[in-house]
């Protein structure tokens, strides 16, 4: 072993998905078998990582990542987690070993080929070979459901639209849709790059302008109808153009952080089984998390009648997955084939992810 071989795991796994790329987590090479990370979230001031949810799940997706990142070299991987009473900051432990029995994973090419089609795809339906291999890649105690003919994700399409709406007139999230874009850009580090947004340069450029402070926003949205074009391109047209859409519901309501980082190592196992599929994928979360916040009772906006409108999501992505109230969903995604994107989120020199400090604000 040596502390070059883990930087090269590093180098792979920094590539785990997170939400819009705030990359969640800090790297501490302890010796040539350790390496430790220092996880955090963004609940603080991010109005989708509900109670941190989001965030722990990118650490399963991570620590899946280290895992077949370092199983091209023949080693093991074997993690244990320590965090405080609000699982804020958790530090996992990830101890690699030689193991001649280690091969490859299959999955491993497509670590960094992974990413998100925000724009329309084909409707080609799925294989049932692409089936069965998303369903296997899920495992045991998670629940797929499939919407894949034109009634199901028309109905899909109407509940991101309302979903939608939600996203767009809310204060609170104002400041994440503000920051998480960088604009005029194919690429970007740690945001979102503009041109993998979804829209066009048109609707960009309006985009900019507007989101520059949230008085234009709410003037926009009251009086010039301003959240009908973008949920119309990034909500409705790529919820009615896909080969399906995908509903995982665990078996048991998700209750400790190892339950959500399992819950992350699938869904990494999943999204890299799509692209080894030859589809892509976009994560649909926006009805999934105001659905969390309604559940559970917990007010995520001073506008009282937004938490209304989150419980009607709520019901309507009951409904359309056949869920009672109690029953835990924790993905909704679309999935299909188009093109390669050519604009994608990047990630962070390795170097400015190797501090090692539990903060994470490097």
């Amino acid at each position: 072993m040596s502390k070059e071989r883990l930087q090269h795991i590093l180098e792979l796994a920094k590539w785990a998905p997170s939400g819009d790329n705030t990359q969640p987590w800090r790297f501490e090479i302890v010796d040539d078998s350790r390496i430790r990370v220092h996880g955090h979230d963004t609940r603080d001031h991010v109005l989708y990582d509900f109670q941190g949810h989001a965030s722990h799940i990118a650490h399963g997706a991570l620590l899946e990542t280290m895992r077949i990142a370092a199983s091209g070299l023949g080693l093991s991987c074997n993690w244990v987690s320590h965090s405080d009473a609000e699982c804020r900051y958790a530090v996992y432990d990830v101890a690699f070993a030689e193991d001649p029995a280690i091969k490859a994973s299959p999955l491993l090419e497509w670590v960094k080929l992974r990413s998100v089609q925000r724009r329309p795809m084909r409707t080609t339906p799925l294989t049932d070979g692409q089936r069965d291999a998303i369903g296997e890649a899920a495992g045991d105690g998670l629940r797929l459901r499939f919407f894949d003919d034109a009634a199901k994700r028309l109905a899909v399409a109407r509940l991101l639209w309302r979903s939608a709406k939600i996203r767009l007139i809310c204060k609170e999230a104002y400041p994440v849709h503000r920051d998480i874009i960088e604009w005029r850009t194919t690429f970007s580090k740690d945001r979102i790059p503009e041109r993998a947004v979804g829209v066009d340069p048109m609707t960009a450029r309006l985009m900019e302008w507007v989101m520059g402070s949230w008085e234009r926003v709410s003037f926009f949205n009251k009086f010039l109808g301003g959240t009908i074009l973008p949920r119309v391109q990034l909500d409705l047209l790529p919820g009615l153009l896909c080969g399906a859409h995908i509903a995982i519901s665990p078996t048991k309501n998700p209750v400790t952080l190892e339950d959500w980082v399992h819950l992350g190592i699938r869904w990494q196992r999943v999204w890299l089984t799509i692209s080894q599929c030859g589809l892509h994928m976009q994560p649909e979360m926006t009805p999934v998390i105001f659905r969390w916040y309604a559940r559970s009772g917990s007010s995520f906006s001073s506008m009282p009648q937004l938490n209304g409108m989150a419980m009607e999501v709520a019901k309507g992505l009951e409904k359309l997955t056949g869920a009672s109230p109690e029953d835990p969903i924790a993905f909704l995604f679309r999935v299909g084939t188009s093109s390669a994107p050519s604009s994608r989120s990047v990630r962070k020199d390795l170097s400015e992810l190797l501090d090692g400090g539990p903060s994470g604000t490097g």
